[in-house]
Formats: C-alpha cells, structure tokens, sequence
C-alpha cells in the first residue's frame, strides 16, 4: 500500500536542509569539526549510493554465461553479458540526444541591462510621454509581420536591425552555410527578450535546414534545428551562429 506523507511531514524534511545549513555555518570548535566529519561520512555514502545505481545500467561481462566447450564462428565475438535493467539500445540513445539537447556552444553569457536593451522614445506634442522604447539590440521578425499603431505599440523594433538570415556552422562538417531564420527559441537574457525576438549573444534560433539534406532515423527530411548565436549581432552586421546537433 502507498502511502502518501502528511504536508507537515513533508514541510519539516523540506526545511531540514536549511536548519542544518544554517547550524553549519555558525558552529565552531569541537563541535564544528565532529559535524563536518558526519556530513563527510554521508556524503561518501551518497556517493556510493549513486555509482552502484550508474553500475546497475553498464552492461557487463558475464562470465557464468559463457559456455566451457568450442563455440560456433558467429558467435565468437560476442559475450556473454548481464544486464540488472533490461534498456534497449534505442531508448539509451534517445536519452543521450535529449541530455545533448541542453549542452551548448555557449553555457554562459553575460547579463544586458534594460538600459542597453531598450531606448527611451519621447513621444507627443510636449515630450513628457516616455513609455516607448527602442529595441538597440538585432532582433527577427516573422514572415507577414505587421506593425501595430502607432498609439498602441510598445517596442518598436527597428527595420536596420531585423536580420532574416543566419551564417550557421555545422561543428562536425566544419561548414558554414546561410540559412534562413523560423523563429527564436530561448533569449537568455529575459522570456521577454524571447518573446520580442531580440538576438543577442547566446540566444538559441531555428534555422530552416531543408537545403542540407538532413534526414532522421525514419528517413523524413528534417525542416528545423536549433543553432546558437555565437556573436554579438548589433555589432557585427551579421549573425553568426553554431548548429546543435
């Protein structure tokens, strides 16, 4: 029978963590080095822990199974093997490719202030109303994009720095091609960012590949893939970016 624990249980474990955070940080002497070494102690443990459960998954020589007489010419070189949790082949690779998904060109980049973002645009007969802003930064528009009125729009989005194309680098062609921009997946500066399409340094884009001639297992041709910007834009004139594959 499962059992479910109570939200006050569930609470006190939560908040476990920061009590013995906070006592850590603030004992000294004896005391201090007695508890360091317990938090040692369990932590090799936890570690333990983990690497048998990593072990578990390795396909491993079995050496019980592996019979004692002459075996046949297609068998020799295959091995006996033990597997603790039966995972197929395909499944393995679909999890590499999703956790390769997330590792990208660059993992870091640096922070942009709303004030080198956006430029403040006075507006009326007087001048007193400030709350446009002026993108300063590249950024994509899509195909049948329209401007809103003038009275309504927010960011105005400059037509010098709207860029359609990109020059995308295949890492394992060593290639560089222009390809066309569908749309920007993640700015990570801000969700806003995102969703005004603005591209700066680290932003991830799809770019249409069809031209390439990528095909997928199946044998379909892939249209989209996702490439890093590895430039700044509003610099250079163009956008430069690396392929995820």
């Amino acid at each position: 029978m499962l059992t479910i624990p109570s939200p006050s249980r569930r609470k006190r474990e939560a908040r476990a963590v920061h009590r013995s955070s906070a006592t850590a940080q603030k004992i000294v002497g004896l005391k201090a080095k007695i508890l360091h070494a317990k938090r040692h102690a369990e932590k090799v443990q936890l570690k333990k822990t983990l690497k048998a459960h990593d072990e578990r998954n390795v396909k491993q020589k079995d050496s019980a199974a592996s019979p004692d007489g002459a075996l046949p010419t297609y068998l020799l070189d295959r091995e006996g093997q033990k597997d603790a949790k039966a995972l197929s082949t395909a499944i393995k690779e679909k999890r590499k490719d999703k956790a390769a998904k997330y590792a990208v060109p660059l993992p870091k980049v640096r922070g942009i202030a709303e004030d080198e973002m956006f430029k403040v645009m006075r507006t009326g007969k007087s001048k007193k109303k400030a709350w446009k802003r002026m993108v300063t930064k590249a950024t994509f528009v899509g195909e049948g994009f329209t401007r809103k009125p003038v009275k309504m729009e927010r960011f105005v989005r400059p037509m010098a720095l709207r860029y359609k194309k990109a020059n995308v680098t295949h890492p394992d062609l060593k290639a560089t091609f222009q390809l066309q921009i569908l749309g920007v997946k993640k700015n990570p500066q801000s969700p806003m960012y995102t969703q005004l399409g603005v591209l700066t340094k680290g932003t991830v884009i799809e770019v249409n590949v069809s031209e390439l001639g990528m095909v997928t297992a199946g044998g379909k041709v892939v249209f989209g893939k996702y490439a890093q910007v590895t430039n700044n834009p509003e610099n250079d004139g163009c956008i430069n970016a690396v392929l995820l594959v």
